[in-house]
């Protein structure tokens, strides 16, 4: 068995949440193109779900690469036609790797990016890493791209519920630069990118599904 099998992670939540997501992604996705996923993790996202998502494409990214090892080493324990291989991407910097048209295992002529999915970032990441995000998903999408978000928000500024708040204490005293985000906030940013808000959807464990349409 090759040893970086051994390099797999695992994060509970995933098994908890990627059937919830999943049937939110088969409803909002464009039919066809590459699905940029930032922030990827442990890659379980993605292995699990381009199977079921062909025939489009699953492109994972992480700037970590503790993660893209994980990420690779998910991939080579179950094989996949429809995804790629993970790139090293930053969703704080102003120009991403995918913008340099350097990436030779990806076709993005015949596959071009058609949606961008951010499970569980930004709100264990600095304010710089979705006001990245939205600037990124502006310059990438094309006009009916969909960003998709997933995570606990505060609405109104006021959590959804007595464990989110808690849960945004705890990442607060980790790091005073991770929180909760309040969505009207970040729908406001989003607006400023030419993303329009489409649709909320309630999740398990007090998370919200977010989606976004590029409109120009």
């Amino acid at each position: 068995m090759d040893n970086s099998l051994d390099r797999r992670r695992y994060a509970p939540a995933t098994e908890r949440n990627r059937e919830p997501i999943l049937a939110v992604l088969s409803q909002v996705l464009p039919p066809t193109g590459t699905i940029l996923e930032i922030s990827s993790g442990t890659g379980e996202h993605g292995i699990f779900m381009a199977p079921q998502l062909a025939p489009r494409y699953w492109l994972p990214s992480d700037p970590n690469p503790d993660a893209r090892a994980s990420i690779t080493a998910w991939q080579q324990s179950i094989p996949c036609d429809n995804i790629y291989p993970p790139i090293d991407l930053d969703a704080s910097t102003s120009l991403w790797l995918v913008e340099s048209g350097d990436l030779p295992d990806c076709d993005f002529h015949q596959h071009p990016i058609t949606a961008i999915v951010n499970i569980n970032m930004i709100h264990i990441a600095p304010k710089s890493a979705y006001l990245g995000l939205l600037a990124g998903a502006k310059r990438i999408l094309p006009i009916g791209g969909i960003l998709y978000l997933y995570g606990p928000f505060k609405q109104g500024g006021v959590h959804t519920a007595p464990s989110n708040a808690a849960f945004d204490a705890s990442l607060q005293a980790q790091n005073p630069e991770w929180g909760v985000r309040d969505l009207e906030e970040i729908t406001t940013v989003a607006q400023s990118h030419h993303l329009e808000l489409q649709k909320i959807y309630p999740m398990p464990a007090n998370n919200l599904s977010v989606v976004f349409k590029v409109v120009e």
